[in-house]
């Protein structure tokens, strides 16, 4: 594997982060950049809906954790949560995955996603098992 970059581009983000938008910019299994648009996931009131900071968040997290396992190795979301602290309107969002753990058999990465302006939308935090491939 030459690079993260690479290899996501290799192993794909999956159906529902493509139908979503989301754009990987930078990854490695410590430090994940991703944008997403406004425009398509937002709720009734034109606001970014919260569920979609989350796919932001797991695409990232959980993307990272299976580049950190390593061939013959995948990773499985086991937690998550968010703390939405405010809502992009317009534009796009981007989220910064940060690893807080890679271990053996768990990983934990925090997602900071941001509007346009620098300005925090939502704060997650992601738990995965690190499971050997059957």
């Amino acid at each position: 594997m030459s690079d993260g970059l690479d290899w996501v581009k290799e192993r794909g983000l999956g159906a529902l982060a493509d139908r979503m938008g989301i754009e990987m910019i930078e990854f490695t299994a410590e430090r994940a950049v991703a944008t997403m648009p406004v425009e398509g996931n937002t709720q009734p009131i034109g606001l970014v809906h919260g569920g979609a900071y989350v796919v932001l968040g797991e695409s990232l997290g959980s993307m990272a954790a299976n580049l950190h396992a390593g061939p013959g190795r995948y990773a499985v979301g086991v937690d998550i949560n968010a703390t939405h602290t405010a809502s992009a309107t317009s534009g796009h969002v981007t989220g910064t995955c940060t690893a807080i753990h890679l271990g053996r058999t768990m990983t934990v990465h925090e997602i900071i996603v941001t509007d346009e302006n620098g300005r925090r939308c939502s704060t997650v935090r992601i738990t995965n098992a690190i499971r050997e491939q059957r």
